[in-house]
């Protein structure tokens, strides 16, 4: 009966139909177990609005007493929708239907409000668990953590997990990976394995999501060794390595720069038994592609679609900067064409490595063409587009058009960052003009962006007597205490 259900509202889109049909199933004990049971496995499937009308005619429609699993579901599937409102309802009618919620209810609320931003509301779902006697616990607050994260609210997660530790709530394996998670993501891989430490510390067995977060976590800084350690480590506590843990090993060699290694990895996955995904051939494209090793990372490219995957837009876009990066123009083009054929949409991405290859060709008519279409269609330039166009005139000597497109920045409501001024000022830097670079650097200080070790590089450059580079390196450290780091003199 199960099945046939949940194959049924799974095609039903009608929820007056839906109820109608149950209407007419006999309302017995395997009846509700059936339901609960479709509506767990449409949450598995991430199927919202069948959920929703399982659950609403279970609660409101049927003569079954309302039970906290079906409320917990509607409030579940109506947060994901982002319908804070409607779980925040579902929630008032549970406590009127004297249901009495559980910790997962309190948690499916925190999330629903997190989903919103309505970070208050969450704070007032925890001070009203305390009121009602019931102690905050792990589930809790990873709710309020994940959904935190999710809206990029990354210093308040941390103020909720120093704010868990001083509750006394003991942080749990979702606590601490999460954790590891924010920090890998933020390049901050030594805290990251801080956290991992103080993990092991308190006794919390890390599980495969823990160390794979780990090894991420040094994989984006292209820490391969200490990517490596953590992998064997993973291994040591008993876990088999999945695609994930793979993955996240070979992208650590990738981004170090270390081609063969990533592939060692791929062949290593494939004679342990465990099936390379579409992200394992991207990362193998992109790792050919960083070192210029453009046939291989096109035949990698070819495999991925004789294995049956259907290469995605990210595919494209690492084979397409492969070839953007060595000014192959043609099998540029050719990659944008296989990309139209296969129905996807060049963005913003891919037509700023057009830009880029072109400029590389000095085809510069051919990159006005494409920023004419990204100022007139659908994918709007950035940063990165005027970027480009910034350094590429200003290495060109075309310092007229490099300043018009800097000061165009403006009336486009975009902040210069860091390329952009650095970019600019490397333009006068290779004529030597140290006073026009010193004039530049203080507009980027003004403006509050703040050098890093390129700008550094790029001002040294421009002096030409020893007066200057000490002047350079006394205006350098006082500004940026990390860059004296770059300057070795």
């Amino acid at each position: 009966m199960a099945q046939q259900i949940l194959e049924y509202v799974r095609k039903e889109v009608d929820a007056d139909k839906i109820w109608a049909s149950l209407d007419s199933l006999p309302p017995t004990h395997n009846l509700w177990d059936d339901l609960i049971n479709v509506a767990v496995q449409l949450r598995f499937i991430k199927q919202w609005d069948p959920i929703i009308s399982v659950c609403e005619w279970m609660l409101y429609k049927s003569s079954f007493r309302p039970d906290v699993i079906c409320y917990n579901l509607l409030i579940d599937a109506y947060g994901q929708k982002y319908n804070y409102k409607r779980a925040e309802a579902v929630y008032l009618q549970l406590l009127e239907a004297q249901c009495i919620p559980t910790e997962d209810t309190y948690a499916l609320l925190i999330g629903a409000y997190c989903k919103y931003g309505l970070l208050e509301k969450a704070d007032a779902v925890l001070a009203e668990m305390r009121e009602r006697g019931v102690s905050p616990g792990a589930v809790a607050y990873n709710a309020y953590m994940d959904g935190l994260l999710k809206g990029r609210n990354i210093q308040k997660a941390v103020e909720v997990f120093q704010r868990m530790k001083k509750d006394r709530c003991q942080p749990s394996t979702d606590t601490y990976t999460m954790m590891i998670n924010l920090y890998g993501k933020a390049s901050q891989s030594i805290m990251a394995l801080k956290v991992f430490n103080e993990m092991k510390t308190e006794k919390c067995r890390p599980n495969i999501c823990t160390f794979t977060a780990l090894i991420n976590a040094f994989a984006r800084e292209g820490l391969c060794e200490k990517a490596e350690e953590v992998f064997e480590e993973l291994q040591e506590a008993g876990l088999e390595p999945d695609v994930y843990a793979y993955n996240a090993l070979m992208e650590a060699y990738s981004r170090a720069g270390f081609p063969y290694a990533t592939s060692e990895i791929f062949s290593l996955m494939q004679h342990m038994g465990c099936e390379p995904d579409r992200a394992s051939y991207n990362i193998m494209v992109d790792a050919y592609g960083r070192a210029g090793l453009n046939e291989d990372a096109e035949a990698i490219f070819e495999e991925l679609k004789r294995r049956g995957m259907t290469p995605t837009m990210k595919s494209h876009m690492l084979l397409l900067s492969a070839y953007s990066k060595s000014g192959n123009i043609p099998k540029c083009e050719d990659i944008v064409n296989q990309m139209l054929k296969s129905g996807l949409r060049p963005d913003t991405f891919v037509l700023n490595s057009m830009l880029n290859a072109y400029g590389k060709m000095g085809q510069f008519d051919k990159m006005e063409e494409i920023l004419h279409l990204m100022e007139n269609g659908p994918f709007e330039a950035d940063i990165t587009t005027y970027n480009i166009l910034i350094n590429i005139y200003g290495r060109a000597g075309f310092f007229s058009r490099m300043e018009e497109l800097f000061k165009s920045l403006v009336c486009k409501k975009m902040m210069a960052d860091v390329v952009t001024w650095t970019s600019r000022m490397g333009a006068y830097s290779r004529k030597k003009q140290y006073y026009k670079c010193l004039e530049i650097f203080e507009e980027m200080v003004d403006s509050g962006c703040y050098p890093d070790g390129g700008t550094a590089r790029v001002l040294l450059s421009s002096c030409s007597t020893d007066e200057e580079i000490a002047e350079v390196s006394v205006i350098i450290r006082a500004m940026h205490k990390d860059v004296k780091t770059v300057l070795s003199i």
